[in-house]
Parts: C-alpha cells; sequence; structure tokens
C-alpha cells in the first residue's frame, strides 16, 4: 500500500507541540491508517464507494481524448433527422437491422402508456452488444469484451455458500473440546433454575460438574448496556487482561488507557500512556505475561513499551524495529527504512516481542538485548496480524496477511525465511488471527466477509504450500474494503480451502476488524465472536449458529450530545453511526466490551460494558446504563444514559 502524505501524528512530548497537533482536522483513513490529500483524488462521503469529483474538467479531457481519431466514424454516422419522416415518425425501412439506431432499439421494448417492467437479461445483453450502442458505453473493445464476459457468465450457485449449521463445527461441539455438549439436553432451562439445583446439590458428581459447565456457557452478555465510557476519538481496540484485574483501551489520540476492573462491575482509572511521534492512530497494543509491561504501536517502527505500575510516572521505553542494518545469519529481509507496525505480541515467556508490519515482514525482537532476531519478509502484502499458537510455547507463531494466506512459523527455524506451513481459504486479505492458545486452534477474519476456524493439524506443508500455482493462492477480485460495499456474487468457496468451519453475517468494511475465542476459564472456548461494520458484536456456535448479537449502536445511540464534530472520510455528515472494531470478553464474569468507532458521523469512541442480565425475566440487578468520560467522570449535559431496555431476542 502506498504512503500518503500528511498522515495524522502524534504530539510530541513538549507541548507547544501538542498543542499544534491539536488544531489539524483529520482527512481520511484506509482502513490500515493513512490519509490522502491529494488534490487529484475524488472526496469520499458517507457510504462506502460513494465519491464526488472535484475537477469535472479532467473528466472532459479524457472523454475528449481522442476525438482526433474518430474522423472516420463520422461518415458511417446516421443522423436522427433520417430516422423521422415529415409526420415526425421514425422511418427504418430502408436501414438494415444492424444499422437502426440504439435509441430506436431500446425504445422498441417499450409500449406507449403501458407499464413494461424490467427488460430481461438476454434483452440488456443484446443491446450492450449492438454495434453503436456499445461505441457509446465503452472507450475501447477490450473494455466491451471484458464487460461481456463477465456478466455473460451463467449465475453462480446458490448453494455454493458454507452450511450452516455447519457438520464439521457440530462434531467439535460434540467433542467436548469446546465446553460441555448439550445435544442431548432435553430442555433448555432458566441460569436461575440451574443456580438452584447447584445449590441444592441436585444429581451426581458429574450430573452437578456438567450442570456446572453449563449454566457459564448460558450466561451470554447482551445488548443493554451497564456502562458507555466515551472518548474525544475514535477507539482502535481494548482488551482484558488474561486474569481480568486489568483492561487497556487504545484510542487515535495516541493513548492508551489502564484500568482496574478487578471487579468487573466497577472500573477504576489509574493511569493513561501517550505514544510520542505517532502516525494517524494506535495500531495494536499486547500486555505482557505478567502484567508487568504493556507494549503498543503505531504506523512507526517503533514500539513503545509502558509499565503498568501507577506509581511509576516516568516516560515510556522505546524500541525500535527497524535498525537499518538487517538481522543476524541467514537474512532475507533487505527493505526500506522505515515501516509501519500493524500487530504486536509479547511472547509466552516475556522476553520477546513479534511484529506484523507494513514491509510484508514479521520481525522478531529480543527485548533484554535490545536488538532484531530476524526480520523476515514472508508475505506479499502487508502483515496485518501475528499471534502465538501457545502462550506456555513460544516457538509456534501465525502471521495473517493482506495476501490472504496465514503461514505458520517454527520460531526456531525462522532465520532460513521458510514457512512451517499455511492455511489457504479466504478470498480477500486477513485483518485478525486469534489463537485459543492450546497449540491446535486459530480463528481469522477477512475481507471476504467471512471468519474461519483453523486446525494446525490440517495446515498444508511449506512444499505442498510452494508446489500449488500461486495464482489460485489468491483468487479474490479488486474489492476495496476502506470504502465499497462486498457483492455477494463475488463470494464463491477457495478450491484449497484447509479451513474447519466458516462463519458468516458480520461485516468487515473501513478498518482492521477483530475476532476472538470466548473464554476458557468460563466459557471453555464455547464461543467465538467479532466485531463488525454495522455497530453489533456477533457471537457464535461453533457449527455457525449465531449464539447471539449485542447491539452497541442502539445500546450507545444517543448518549452524546450533537457537538458538530464530524469526520466526513467514514460516514455522513451528521448522522450516528457504529463501527465496533474489537470486543473482548472477561475471563471469569459474563461481561464484554466493545471498543468503538461510534457517535455523529463516528467523530467520536466508546468502550461499552454489556453484561448477563435476566433482570427483564428474574429479580435481578437492573442495569446501569450510565455514561462516562474516559476517566469515568460523569458529565452532565455531554453523556446521557444508555436508552436501550432490556429486550430478548
Amino acid at each position: 500500500m502506498d504512503s500518503h502524505h500528511n498522515a495524522r501524528t502524534s504530539p510530541s512530548p513538549s507541548l507547544e507541540a501538542r498543542a499544534a497537533q491539536a488544531s489539524v482536522v483529520d482527512e481520511g483513513d484506509d482502513g490500515h491508517g493513512w490519509t490522502d490529500d491529494s488534490n487529484s483524488s475524488p472526496r469520499l462521503y458517507g457510504m462506502p464507494g460513494a465519491y464526488i469529483d472535484d475537477d469535472d474538467a479532467d473528466d472532459d479531457d479524457d472523454y475528449h481524448a481522442n476525438d482526433d481519431n474518430d474522423d472516420d466514424d463520422d461518415d458511417d454516422e446516421i443522423e436522427d433527422d433520417d430516422f423521422v419522416d415529415q409526420e415526425g415518425d421514425f422511418d427504418n425501412d430502408d436501414l438494415n437491422a444492424d444499422e437502426v439506431d440504439p435509441a430506436t432499439h431500446i425504445m422498441g421494448l417499450f409500449t406507449d402508456g403501458e407499464r413494461t417492467g424490467l427488460i430481461a437479461g438476454g434483452q440488456l445483453m443484446a443491446l450492450l452488444r449492438h454495434r453503436d450502442l456499445s461505441q457509446i458505453i465503452f472507450s475501447t473493445a477490450n473494455e466491451r469484451r471484458q464487460f461481456l464476459s463477465t456478466w455473460s457468465r451463467p449465475p453462480k450457485d446458490p448453494n455454493r455458500f458454507p452450511p450452516v449449521p455447519s457438520p464439521q463445527g457440530a462434531q467439535l461441539m460434540r467433542s467436548g473440546a469446546f465446553g460441555a455438549p448439550t445435544d442431548d439436553v432435553r430442555s433448555k432451562k432458566r441460569v436461575a433454575r440451574r443456580l438452584l439445583e447447584r445449590e441444592l446439590g441436585i444429581g451426581n458428581l458429574g450430573q452437578r460438574r456438567r450442570n456446572s459447565d453449563i449454566l457459564a456457557q448460558s450466561m451470554i452478555p447482551a445488548s443493554v448496556v451497564e456502562q458507555v465510557i466515551h472518548y474525544e476519538d475514535p477507539v482502535y481496540s481494548g482488551q482484558f487482561s488474561d486474569d481480568g484485574n486489568f483492561f487497556f483501551s487504545c484510542c487515535q489520540d495516541f493513548k492508551v488507557r489502564m484500568y482496574d476492573t478487578s471487579n468487573p462491575y466497577q472500573w477504576k482509572h489509574y493511569k493513561t500512556a501517550l505514544y510520542p511521534w505517532g502516525q494517524w492512530t494506535l495500531t495494536d497494543a499486547s500486555l505482557s505475561p505478567d502484567n508487568r509491561w504493556l507494549a503498543y504501536t503505531s504506523i512507526q517502527s517503533i514500539v513503545s513499551i509502558a509499565p503498568t505500575d501507577p506509581l511509576d510516572t516516568g516516560d515510556p521505553y522505546t524500541l525500535e524495529l527497524d535498525t537499518g542494518e538487517g538481522t543476524p545469519g541467514n537474512q532475507v529481509w533487505t527493505g526500506h527504512r522505515s515501516f509501519g507496525i500493524w500487530s504486536i505480541r509479547f511472547s509466552g515467556d516475556g522476553r520477546e516481542l513479534v511484529a506484523g508490519t507494513s514491509a510484508n515482514s514479521i520481525v522478531i525482537y529480543d527485548i533484554e538485548s535490545r536488538r532484531v532476531l530476524h526480520h523476515v519478509r514472508g508475505h506479499d502484502d502487508h502483515v496485518n496480524a501475528v499471534c502465538f499458537a501457545d502462550k506456555s510455547s513460544p516457538h509456534i507463531l501465525y502471521s495473517g496477511s493482506d495476501d490472504a494466506i496465514i503461514k505458520v512459523w517454527d520460531r526456531r527455524s525462522m532465520g532460513s525465511g521458510r514457512e512451517a506451513g499455511a492455511f489457504v481459504g479466504h478470498l480477500e486479505g486477513l485483518t485478525y488471527i486469534d489463537s485459543k492458545n492450546d497449540g491446535r486452534y486459530i480463528l481469522s477474519n477477512g475481507k471476504d466477509q467471512s471468519m474461519k476456524l483453523w486446525d494446525l493439524r490440517m495446515a498444508k506443508s511449506s512444499d505442498q504450500f510452494n508446489q500449488e500455482a500461486p495464482g489460485r493462492r489468491y483468487i479474490g477480485g479488486n474489492f476495496d474494503y476502506r470504502r465499497e460495499s462486498y457483492d455477494e456474487e463475488w463470494w464463491e468457496p477457495h478450491p484449497q480451502d484447509n479451513s474447519v468451519v466458516t462463519f458468516r453475517g458480520h461485516n468487515i468494511f473501513r478498518t482492521l476488524i477483530r475476532c476472538h475465542f470466548s473464554p476458557p476459564s468460563s466459557t471453555d472456548s464455547r464461543y467465538v465472536y467479532s466485531g463488525s461494520a454495522d455497530g453489533n458484536v456477533y457471537i457464535w456456535n461453533l457449527d455457525a449458529t449465531l449464539a447471539g448479537k449485542i447491539k452497541v449502536k442502539e445500546a450507545t445511540y444517543g448518549t452524546r450530545r450533537r457537538d458538530g464534530h464530524t469526520r466526513r472520510w467514514f460516514d455522513e455528515p451528521g448522522g450516528w453511526n457504529t463501527c465496533v472494531r474489537d470486543a473482548s470478553w472477561h475471563p471469569s464474569a459474563p461481561v464484554l466490551v466493545a471498543s468503538a468507532w461510534n457517535g455523529y458521523s463516528m467523530a467520536r469512541g466508546t468502550c461499552t460494558l454489556h453484561a448477563f442480565n435476566e433482570a427483564g425475566d428474574d429479580e435481578g440487578q437492573p442495569e446501569m446504563r450510565r455514561s462516562v468520560d474516559c476517566n469515568l467522570r460523569e458529565k452532565a449535559g455531554i453523556y446521557e444514559d444508555s436508552g436501550i431496555s432490556l429486550r430478548w431476542e
């Protein structure tokens, strides 16, 4: 992806620079975070794909560019006067069928005074094939052939989409690897009933254990909101720590805010860390295994690491991942300096960082020695996501790219630049990957509007992957997810797909939207979930059926006063819209936090806390629905409590 000029940058440590940057008006985001202020580019408003061209004169020049070469065609033109007799009627007696004016062909499809409805596809194709009409519509003969070959194809099989429920997913649910099986449960019991049975000790030991597992699995967070945390800028990510005592959010203002969530219903803000010299936004963050350090990145080659201790008020450390000198050993990276970082992760032992970059590469960095161990160009496009297969082992890691491929790497042999395996199946680039942390299963989100579950045992070997025709690995089109809507006609099964289950129904537009497994400690990772550009969080069972939908847009609508601040690159000025970019399920409580671009014109951001709550059907704690700022302070007259009531689907 080409870099653009005048990209948004973070303030430097000086107050003067911060004030200067605060006055900058953002003009756009390409989904990865680049801006384009070129005068020759069309302005984009509102819905994806809607353009307003500022320079009509350029279009006129292009249209008349070949006028000098069309003199010979003038002799073949038939004036309209030749078609009309003295009474004003068309007279086609002297014309051959192929010489009839295109307008006559079109008008011949209609009867005066009658409703004829839509013309058939065959009639439309016949019109487009007509010599005179095609010269008007198409600039070149090649353009005409390409258009006709595309639209003359037979319709695709409507049953080409993966079946729902998925047989493979249903088998996984019955296997016990993803929670307690529920196939033989005769009736669905309310949570209150299962709690009563647990307290009374009904059943034998095995039945009681299973009842407890099913009880935890049934507590899916709902659309009702306990708390709306408002930010002045869009929120790009937010995650709980593995123990649930800590939550951090990454915002476009280049700040990471840290919250004490030891009580998941009563948060406390205690620290904010700044990324100096950032470009456009913070792209990712990762918490060290011991919760002591937080690494966070921007579209720069620098990683900032801040201590999470509230008493440590020092500046964050900075690590340069682009040394400009190459790396030791068998080095395959010869790229330019510098690059942006889209994804960052701590290793399971906390000693190394792995990063995915805009230079199509994966970087392994040793924190203690402060040096790059490997910098491997492992993909043909940006590496948008990286993660380790198992937090207890630092050896196997994954990378997902805009080339639509997931690659498996063995940390011990990365110096050769050769992948250990690969997953193929997405039709467009990947936006995120997440590991179940069992060394086996991995989840991915793709711009082909699908999420996929993979099994490491089914990965293609390096030899098999490299022997396959490269042109058949990526079969996507020219879809630009930043500005366009996705046409379902484009979707078709990948001929080399080695995924286990495919999940569909959410929207992946504008930005790198994330997906995750539900927590293993409370739900046994029984569910998978993803943010969505339509303002919802989608939760699926492993068989690809929908288990729940959290309506973030509906829950937050009108919770902030209109202030005239717009972000017109993304949405129609003035309208309230929501894009949920990330979501995090608390590891032990039935609570989920959705991080979103939210508000009028999606110019602001929110983190919303959604919890399981049966107060609508039982005697339970009523939802709070309160709105606060990023420091958890209420501001009357600016924020309004959520108006959504308890409604169950």
